[in-house]
């Protein structure tokens, strides 16, 4: 008879006493002991680790969205172009996650709801925070905060600063003209369309070897919004098939809120110059 394997005899740790472990490392204990149902709802866990997971892919994602609107305002600007594309793929990581979460029915739903009180994705500051840096700027969305001055404070410095797209726009104007307006727009309002931006970046579609750098960024930034939108998509999908057309718990229209969201445009200007190819 065989001997059971000994990782062991192969060089493997098997000794922790004092020594850094994987749990040690991710901090497991804190992470895996941070699901609290307030039910006994069995489709409860499967909400909140849905919801929990999501934050902790935002995280990842405003570390990287901030370090490449730094990027992008140094000297070399393609190291921005990875950080773009590894937001894109988390994008893609939150949208599987519907798949998870669309496998509650409304009955399941309706087990736990109740337990929620006004607590709402709505709500959620990291994920006001990722708007707010690709340019979706609305002051009434920092009121949710108020009770917490951290986080209030934080989405008001983000308002201050000049957008992941703003930044983009001021690479362009170094190297094709862009209208003056643009450049100085107030930051607490989003992006609009505007004629000259867009024949700026055209000059740039025109011509991709001539301004390979400008046009891989545009790619990168129509990449991340078309995995962004999609995620919006699922979200009003799955929102609609387990509540219908209720209002959300934080209030809001629930679906018809989401749907009106799905209009919002992060990059008006790459998308609108399209059609004038």
């Amino acid at each position: 008879m065989t001997d059971a394997y000994d990782p062991a005899k192969d060089g493997a740790q098997m000794s922790f006493d004092g020594r850094m472990s994987y749990t040690d490392y991710l901090g497991l204990d804190a992470v895996l002991d941070a699901q609290h149902p307030l039910s006994s709802a069995h489709d409860e866990l499967l909400f909140i680790v849905q919801h929990q997971t999501s934050e902790l892919w935002m995280r990842l994602a405003l570390h990287e969205l901030h370090a490449a609107r730094a990027t992008l305002s140094g000297a070399e600007i393609r190291p921005a172009f990875k950080m773009l594309a590894r937001v894109s793929r988390i994008f893609e990581q939150l949208n599987s996650a519907w798949d998870v979460l669309r496998t509650m029915t409304p009955s399941d739903y309706t087990t736990f709801r109740e337990t929620l009180g006004q607590s709402s994705g709505f709500q959620s500051a990291q994920y006001r925070e990722i708007e707010f840096l690709l340019g979706n700027r609305n002051s009434a969305m920092v009121k949710p905060h108020a009770h917490r001055p951290d986080l209030m404070g934080r989405l008001e410095a983000e308002m201050e600063k000049p957008s992941l797209y703003d930044c983009a726009l001021m690479r362009l104007a170094q190297v094709v003209a862009v209208p003056e307006d643009a450049l100085s727009r107030d930051r607490t309002k989003p992006h609009q369309p505007d004629e000259g931006v867009q024949a700026a970046w055209a000059e740039v579609y025109r011509d991709p070897s001539r301004y390979w750098d400008l046009y891989e960024l545009a790619e990168k930034l129509v990449d991340l919004e078309d995995y962004f939108r999609r995620w919006r998509f699922n979200h009003v999908t799955t929102v609609e098939r387990v509540i219908g057309l209720k209002r959300g718990t934080g209030g809001t229209g629930g679906v018809s809120y989401l749907k009106r969201m799905l209009e919002v445009e992060l990059f008006p200007d790459l998308w609108h110059l399209r059609t004038k190819l």
